[in-house]
Order: structure tokens, then C-alpha cells, then sequence
């Protein structure tokens, strides 16, 4: 298991996942991610994140919407499945209306165009993996 250590201090020993299929957009979203203190775990498409992320210690996937595999409605209907208990930021090479009704379908808590803005992905991040700590 990897720990994430958000900006904010909590630790949550989960995965972050970086499903994205391009190698280059991959890359570079885990080493900046790494670069923040979280540790990723690059997918290159969705069906290899769902094999990984079945094993239940991920804390939280950004995934590129508009990879290919996305287009095959039962990847997807698992992927929605997942998404009720695992956070989930779309990505996409188009901010359009399709686009944004795939994010909402697969449960994403927040959407970007692709090239992200590096710092509002890190603030997603850390919101959607901020547990509280016990009172």
C-alpha cells in the first residue's frame, strides 16, 4: 500500500491512481503528483486500474474520460459501480457537453480540461482524499 499525505497534514495510506493512456500526460501527472508528496500508481487504461484498484486500497483515481476503453459501456458501468465508493476526477481532452455527461455518469467529483491546472488538481485531490480526523 502507498501513503498519500495531503497538504493538510492527515495521512490516508491508500492509492492514488493515474488512469490516463497517453505516456508522456501519464508521466507527468504522477511526477507531479510525487513532487507534492503523494504517492500514484499509473494506469495506462481503465481496465488495468479496475483489476488494481479491486484489491480496495485506493483512495482516490484521476482518470482520463476520453481514453478509448471508456467507449465500452460495460468498463464503464464497472467503473460507475467503483466510483460510489471511490473518489473520482475526470479528465478530458474536451471540456464539451458529452464530455461533462460522462464525467456526471461515472461519478466524478470534479472535472478538468485537459492541460490541467497542476495547482486546482492538487486542491481536488487533496479534498476528495481529506478524511477527518476522530474527534
Amino acid at each position: 500500500m502507498h501513503s498519500i499525505r495531503p497538504k493538510n497534514g492527515h495521512t490516508v495510506t491508500r492509492a492514488l491512481y493515474i488512469v490516463e493512456s497517453d505516456v508522456a500526460v501519464r508521466e507527468g501527472l504522477t511526477r507531479l503528483a510525487a513532487s507534492h508528496g503523494f504517492q500514484a500508481r499509473p494506469c495506462a487504461s481503465a481496465e488495468a486500474f479496475l483489476l488494481e484498484a479491486s484489491s480496495g486500497n485506493a483512495a482516490c483515481a484521476v482518470v482520463d474520460i476520453s481514453g478509448a476503453d471508456l467507449r465500452d459501456s460495460a468498463l464503464r458501468a464497472r467503473l460507475t459501480v467503483l466510483a460510489l465508493h471511490l473518489p473520482i476526477i475526470a479528465l478530458s481532452s474536451r471540456d464539451d457537453p458529452q464530455a461533462q455527461r460522462r464525467a456526471r455518469e461515472l461519478g466524478a467529483r470534479a472535472f478538468f480540461r485537459k492541460p490541467v491546472d497542476a495547482a486546482a488538481l492538487l486542491d481536488s485531490i487533496d479534498w476528495v482524499t481529506r478524511r477527518d480526523p476522530p474527534a
